[in-house]
């Protein structure tokens, strides 16, 4: 946590101006670097996108945060930060749910680029997916092998295979 912004309790799951991603079972276990992605607002309260016309508050649909990106609220350049995540929200709620295309990373884009975060209305899923890669801090130790273990096991499973053919 850095000076100057809302305080990080992963202990009451609250994540202030926060990305918050999770792994999904199964499909993190195969490729760790896609999972279930959220948006916080200013004090905490965690939004996500968790299926068809429905975005959750503060009950993520795979589980509590393993990752958090923290944001910077005076980067936001239009409207406020809680009213993008808000409307982006509304507007996903009447929405149907695409893994491929309009998903938990589409909403927070669309919120990012309601605020035009860091000026740019130009936030996508992709870019959500390599960002939180980079900038993205564990939790804790267990997030950490919460999301890498399953990966590792089945790696070295298939390893293991190929050098025994």
């Amino acid at each position: 946590m850095e000076m100057g912004r809302g305080i990080i309790r992963s202990d009451i799951n609250r994540y202030p101006t926060c990305i918050v991603w999770t792994p999904i079972p199964m499909l993190t276990w195969m490729l760790p670097f896609i999972g279930h992605m959220g948006i916080a607002t200013s004090i905490g309260v965690i939004r996500d996108f968790a299926g068809p016309y429905y975005v959750s508050e503060d009950d993520m649909a795979f589980g509590k945060p393993t990752k958090y990106w923290q944001l910077k609220p005076e980067k936001v350049q239009m409207s406020s930060w809680d009213s993008a995540v808000e409307q982006a929200s509304i507007e996903y709620q009447k929405r149907m749910h695409n893994l491929c295309c309009d998903n938990c990373h589409s909403h927070v884009a669309m919120a990012l680029n309601l605020m035009c975060y860091d000026g740019s209305n130009s936030w996508n899923m992709v870019k959500l997916c390599f960002l939180m890669l980079i900038h993205g801090k564990y939790v804790s130790f267990g997030a950490r092998v919460k999301t890498w273990l399953p990966f590792l096991i089945i790696v070295t499973v298939v390893t293991c295979l190929i050098m025994l053919t």
